[in-house]
Order: C-alpha cells, then structure tokens, then sequence
C-alpha cells in the first residue's frame, strides 16, 4: 500500500463536473489500495473574485481579514470533493489549515509553514478515509486563519507530503507535463519523463508556470517526489526527482523565458567604492528585487555605466526610488526599456559540458539578435533580448540544443 497527496488545481475543479471527474480519479487510487490525500485550490477564478471584493471594500486592508475573505475559496472545493467522493462511495472527510492544524507564521498574505501536525489525518487515513485538505492556507499566530500566497495549494500538497512521509505528490493540472520549452510557442517542444529539482526550479523562478516555486523548493529541501499530471487526459507526467536518479543527463533540459522583465540603465555614475550601494540601497528599501546586473567602466576609470533588471511592475517604484537619490549618486542619465525579454536555457548537464554558452551566443547572432545582459548559475545561463525577437529565439535555441521533438 501506497500513500499518495493528489493536488488539483483551480482549472482542474473550475466547476462541479471537473471536481466529479476529480473525484473519480481519487476512487481509482482508492480502489487500487492506496492511502490518499487529497488538497485542492479554489474553483478557477474564485480567488480574483474575493481579493476584488476585498480591495472594493478596503483598499488599505487588515492583512488578517483579507486572509480570511481569500481562503474561503478553498473552503468551498474542499467540502463539494468530499461530498463528491462520498456520492462515489468513498468514505471521505474535509480539512480546513486550522483543523488540520497546518500552523503557519503570522506573515498574512504570504505566511510560510512551521509545522503540520499529522495525527488526525493520518488516524482517519488509516480507517480507510480519504482526506481533503483545503490547500492555500493555514492557521497563524492568536488562532487568526493564513494563507501561503498565489500558488500556495501546490505549497500545501507538498508541504503535507512531506509530513506524511508520502511516497509521491501528484500535481494535477492543465497540462500534462513539464516541457522542454513553452509548446505554444516551440511546436517541437518535447515533454519530459524527469526533471531534476534544481532544474524544475529554475525553470519555475524563470517564468514556467507549471509549478510554483516555493513548492518546488520545499520538494527538493525534504526529497519530496513530484509528478505533473494532466487532469484531463489519461498520460504519463513527468517526475521531479533527485539527480541521482536520471542516468542520462541531458547537457539542456529546457528553456525558460520571462516577459516580467525591466531593463534599466544608470549612465555615467562616478567610479567610487560604495556607489553600487548608494544604488541599490533604495531599491531594496523599497522591496524592488534586482535581478541581472552588467556594469561597464569607462576608458579613463572614472565613471562607469550600470545595466540591471527589475520586474516590469516594478519599473516606476524603481524609478522614482532612483531619481529620488540623483544628487547622491550623480548620474548623468537614467534610461528605462521595458521592451526587454529574458531568455534562460536550463541543464545539470552544464556542469560537466563546455560550451553551452557559446552554442547560445552563436545561434543568437546568426539570426541577428543582439544580447543585453548576460547572466549565469553552475546549472543556467540567461540573456536579456529585445521582446521582439522572442519566438525566434526560443525556436532557434530549441533546435541548437537538440531538444526539437523527431
């Protein structure tokens, strides 16, 4: 006997007929002899619905009441699966976070776990009862409810994985896999069998959106199994698992992109020790998060020109952030490009492979794309290009790398 967390997300029980063919799949793993839990996300759509109402009411909110408004979505999907199994005729039973308890920090909004304590769930697991878990939230300090932020059901499912030493979480959702590029885009995108943990990682962080990132990162701290299900079609996923445990590591395994991207430049800033901080102070002072950074001296060493990203919807709080402190730094110029797009080619491989990044910036120049910013991890490299030149890029990668499905 197996015990498997089974996660479904808003568009797989966006409405009454998707939480019954949900809920067959969960007989099924029943039926088979297995122990599960099952966590769910709100009907899609239903969380936009509350945080509205909730900024209708009150634009500058009390985090703990906002909590409690957003994480009645989940409340709804969970009680109809378990009245959905029932009708199947599996003995089934809802778990709110602050029944279960899943116990969180006080950080409304986006409060991290501490502890889920098991007991009740597993005593019912053991009986022959399914349990679903309202994904998304939990209980905080002084008894308040919590919540986990956007995409927190898939922090939830692994989170609860984790705690009850499960031997897979299955993440079921619209599509049916993790693949070697964005398939609306590269047509010859492949999906993949596995995909290690750091590799799911950056491609989550770097704008894939199959699997929240925080989810992934917890996956990987407790050496959680992760499958991607697809929750309307009957086909295999793919498992996110160690390194260990692919024998053939491709050199790339996929490639990520991002148009959450702002490009700024700072021109002519003088050449001092501590310059970079007076720059980047207001920006982390206002919870703007620098990504790329390229800097270049000029040829009498004086002043230098300092290149770096931000996400686009932070572009205007950077920029005021910056002019703000324009006599301190003393730049001549600031130039903002919101035009920009970042485009990652992700791989284990890497680490024992040379020429990944050459492969990258020859193909990119044969077809006339000129790079920006250039950045790179032991596993990643990333490049900033013009937006306009995205699916080129994408489908000219794809094809250098050998990832074109045959």
């Amino acid at each position: 006997m197996s015990r498997i967390v089974m996660k479904f997300g808003g568009t797989s029980v966006a409405d009454v007929d998707r939480i019954r063919n949900a809920a067959r799949r969960v007989a099924d793993e029943v039926k088979a002899g297995h122990q599960v839990a099952v966590v769910v996300s709100a009907m899609s759509g239903a969380t936009n619905q509350l945080v509205a109402w909730v900024n209708q009411i009150a634009p500058l909110h009390d985090p703990r009441e906002y909590d409690t408004v957003v994480a009645s979505g989940e409340q709804v999907t969970c009680g109809l699966m378990s009245l959905a199994l029932q009708q199947l005729g599996v003995k089934a039973r809802s778990w709110l976070g602050w029944q279960i308890p899943l116990v969180t920090d006080g950080a409304h909004g986006k409060a991290r776990i501490e502890r889920i304590d098991t007991a009740g769930l597993i005593a019912g697991m053991d009986a022959g009862e399914v349990a679903v878990v309202a994904g998304f939230q939990g209980v905080g300090p002084g008894n308040r409810v919590s919540t986990l932020g956007r995409g927190g059901s898939d922090t939830s499912a692994v989170a609860l994985a984790a705690a009850l030493k499960a031997d897979v979480c299955d993440i079921y959702t619209d599509v049916d896999g993790v693949y070697t590029c964005d398939p609306r885009i590269v047509t010859k995108a492949r999906k993949l069998d596995k995909i290690t943990y750091e590799e799911m990682l950056e491609m989550a962080s770097l704008g894939a959106k199959v699997l929240q990132t925080r989810s992934v990162e917890l996956a990987m701290n407790h050496r959680v199994r992760v499958r991607v299900l697809s929750s309307f079609e009957n086909l295999p996923g793919t498992l996110v698992v160690d390194e260990d445990e692919i024998v053939e590591k491709q050199i790339v395994s996929g490639i990520a992109y991002s148009r959450d991207e702002a490009k700024i430049t700072l021109l002519h800033v003088p050449d001092r020790p501590g310059i970079a901080a007076s720059i980047f102070g207001p920006l982390a002072e206002s919870s703007i998060n620098v990504d790329m950074i390229v800097q270049n001296v000029s040829e009498d060493g004086k002043t230098t020109d300092l290149t770096f990203t931000v996400g686009k919807a932070d572009l205007q709080r950077a920029l005021a952030a910056l002019e703000g402190v324009k006599d301190k730094i003393n730049y001549a110029r600031l130039v903002p490009d919101p035009g920009v797009v970042k485009v990652s080619v992700i791989g284990v491989g890497m680490r024992s492979h040379a020429g990944v990044a050459l492969t990258m910036f020859k193909c990119l120049a044969e077809k006339g794309i000129n790079i920006e910013v250039i950045s790179t991890s032991e596993i990643k490299i990333s490049v900033l290009i013009d937006e306009q030149y995205l699916e080129l890029a994408l489908r000219a990668l794809h094809s250098a790398y050998g990832l074109d499905a045959s």
